[in-house]
């Protein structure tokens, strides 16, 4: 089946669906530092179990890594959506867990096409956290399930990881990677689906904002161009340098793997609901979700078909 015929089956209903289940009901958030009354497991635990079982349904085999991490403290002296700060030695240790789910390819194994997203929420305030990122964790939730009966070339790895608590467990995951001598092609940290600024939201943009540290990374932004334009996704695109690695991608990129990029919102400014109790579903423009999801499904299964594009590319 052909790239157009397979983004076709993206169902915005389902990634809509998924985001509620994630950021409203049953889930209020996804978090290690909180239990829902009457239940035995945090709502992250309780996420990781949601995630799982979508995967497993879908035919992915998931493994679970455990990583010790704690929660950050709220510093109400910040301005509200940077109002985290580090943890205190005596805080308390929690087990989060990344999860990966793996297609293995039939004709080049070891090529590696990565998809990471976190899918915690902010520690420190109770923000349902829907753009940051729901979106982002049930955009490739999506893609699981398109991709069941595909059979791929190269290896398509999933990770789905935390970073509203410390440390990024995206660290625990880039440096597992390293250390086995993955060859990792590409890495795409699917962040922020469908986050706007406030003057994006006025002119209902369908924005879709990318950021790399390397000329590798620079090279697969480009790639997400071209595609956009080719299958007439209809995104407004930007690319941008990053001063220095951040993210989850920049976990990857300080593991060695320049390949890495941010895939997500606006990468002109913060959306209004960041790190808020704001950040709702009912906020969320699912149209951009569902096609920035599209976009994603077409890089994966270029990669898969072509590989990397050579230096200079």
């Amino acid at each position: 089946m052909g790239t157009r015929e397979l983004i076709q089956r993206v169902s915005l209903r389902r990634i809509r669906r998924d985001v509620f289940r994630l950021a409203k009901d049953p889930l209020p958030f996804r978090k290690l530092n909180y239990t829902l009354p009457g239940h035995e497991k945090s709502t992250l635990d309780e996420a990781d179990d949601l995630i799982q079982a979508e995967l497993t349904e879908a035919g992915w085999p998931v493994e679970r890594q455990p990583v010790r991490i704690q929660a950050c403290r709220c510093d109400a002296s910040k301005p509200k959506a940077h109002q985290y700060s580090r943890p205190a030695p005596e805080d308390p240790w929690y087990v989060a867990h990344n999860l990966w789910a793996e297609k293995r390819g039939t004709l080049r194994p070891d090529e590696i096409v990565l998809l990471c997203a976190h899918k915690d929420s902010q520690s420190w305030v109770d923000s349902p956290g829907a753009h940051d990122n729901a979106t982002g964790t049930a955009g490739l939730i999506e893609l699981a399930r398109v991709l069941a009966d595909y059979e791929p070339r190269r290896s398509l790895r999933l990770l789905f990881c935390n970073e509203e608590h410390l440390p990024w467990t995206s660290i625990a995951a880039a440096e597992l990677c390293r250390q086995r001598g993955d060859n990792l092609i590409s890495v795409l940290n699917c962040d922020g689906f469908g986050a706007r600024t406030a003057e994006e939201i006025a002119a209902d943009r369908k924005v879709h904002g990318m950021r790399h540290f390397t000329d590798e990374g620079r090279r697969v932004a480009d790639l997400m161009v071209r595609l956009n334009e080719d299958l007439g996704i209809g995104l407004d695109q930007t690319v941008r340098r990053r001063e220095r690695p951040n993210d989850d991608d920049g976990s990857f990129v300080n593991a060695g793997y320049g390949v890495a990029i941010f895939t997500g919102g606006s990468s002109n400014g913060e959306y209004p609901d960041y790190h808020r109790e704001t950040d709702v579903p009912e906020h969320v423009d699912f149209d951009t979700v569902h096609r920035i999801t599209q976009l994603t499904l077409a890089t994966v299964l270029y990669l898969d078909r072509h590989g990397a594009e050579p230096a200079g590319g």
